[in-house]
């Protein structure tokens, strides 16, 4: 049985639902704001993310016409026609991002109406998720930012986001930790603020230093092509992955991929590439959006079901700080789930 097929009849009733604003201050110039949603139905509440990062896109429409009974497929087909899911957005993959906030917030509600859990509805046992921490270096870039968080946390794994000013004693520096779990190459954004246009100078560098590290979302270019190929069983993708169609065109066939709830919008196509993933043999690993409310542990709810051993990007939220915070929970995770519903439970 495909695995949507476990949630697509669940019932929902919705009879409300209110929009909460979460901000928090990164850096003088970034202030992360996300939208909670709440769906209010049958005495039960359902809670959801909106990730979407343009704080001018917040929050999203108060007045949508989802008052009614439906199964959770109806539902998603209700959204498919919504005008805040068809008019052309600021960065097109935020379509995904603000359907995943309803569609997730509807699945709680569903399975809290029905006294159920996700981990009963889809028979998956939950178990530790292995994680580790997303950075990009400070200006200028040092391992001495990682070594005081392996000072606080000697067993820590790190997601790293090298970009053009690395140099060579910086990269034998970060590779000497042995702590570099993937590299996070950049090469598939535009127009963000995180953009890393493809450099082969330090595509060679990464791939040479980092020899059994993940690399993630490279730039595939005439120049680059050719330093890429060899590595290929370890190439990743993020960036572009919204649905099966986007795995199945990788220029190699991939043998991890990072799956990010928010990126596929609808709760079939996510569950679609779950099954796809695997019935081609390829271990997916989870990624985060920074994530200021419920979606964080969502996601955390996901890896512990469908990928707890890879080193999924989910890690809580202490970890996104530049300096290490004292007494944050380590990897692997223990789930902490609620009940019922979709959502951790702490």
């Amino acid at each position: 049985m495909a695995l949507y097929d476990a949630v697509a009849d669940l019932a929902v009733e919705i009879d409300s639902y209110e929009l909460e604003r979460r901000e928090h201050v990164i850096s003088p110039e970034f202030t992360r704001v996300t939208t909670v949603v709440h769906l209010h139905g049958a005495g039960e509440e359902g809670v959801g993310e909106d990730v979407t990062y343009t704080p001018t896109n917040h929050p999203p429409p108060d007045d949508l016409p989802l008052a009614g009974s439906f199964t959770l497929d109806s539902y998603s087909q209700l959204l498919d026609a919504l005008t805040m899911f068809t008019e052309p957005p600021e960065m097109e993959a935020w379509h995904d991002y603000r359907r995943w906030a309803f569609e997730s917030a509807a699945l709680d509600l569903g399975l809290r109406q029905a006294a159920r859990s996700l981990v009963d509805a889809v028979d998956r046992e939950p178990r530790p998720v292995t994680f580790v921490t997303s950075r990009r270096l400070a200006d200028p870039p040092s391992a001495d930012e990682i070594r005081r968080w392996l000072g606080a946390y000697p067993n820590l794994r790190f997601k790293l986001d090298p970009t053009s000013d690395w140099t060579d004693e910086l990269v034998a520096d970060l590779a000497a930790t042995g702590a570099i779990d993937s590299v996070d190459l950049k090469g598939q954004y535009e127009g963000t603020s995180v953009d890393q246009p493809p450099d082969p100078a330090l595509y060679r560098r990464v791939l040479d230093a980092f020899s059994d590290a993940w690399v993630e979302d490279p730039r595939v270019t005439e120049e680059t092509r050719p330093i890429l190929e060899p590595h290929a069983a370890r190439i990743t993708w993020d960036a572009p992955i919204h649905s099966v169609a986007d795995i199945e065109s990788r220029p190699w066939p991939p043998r991890t991929i990072n799956i990010k709830p928010s990126r596929f919008g609808a709760v079939r196509r996510l569950f679609d590439a779950y099954d796809y993933c695997a019935e081609h043999e390829i271990s997916p690993y989870g990624g985060g959006q920074w994530e200021l409310g419920p979606g964080r542990g969502q996601i955390q709810y996901l890896a512990s079901l469908f990928h707890p051993d890879t080193p999924n990007d989910v890690a809580p939220g202490g970890y996104n700080a530049r300096e290490p915070q004292p007494g944050l929970p380590e990897s692997p995770l223990a789930p902490d789930l609620a009940a019922t519903g979709f959502r951790w439970a702490g």
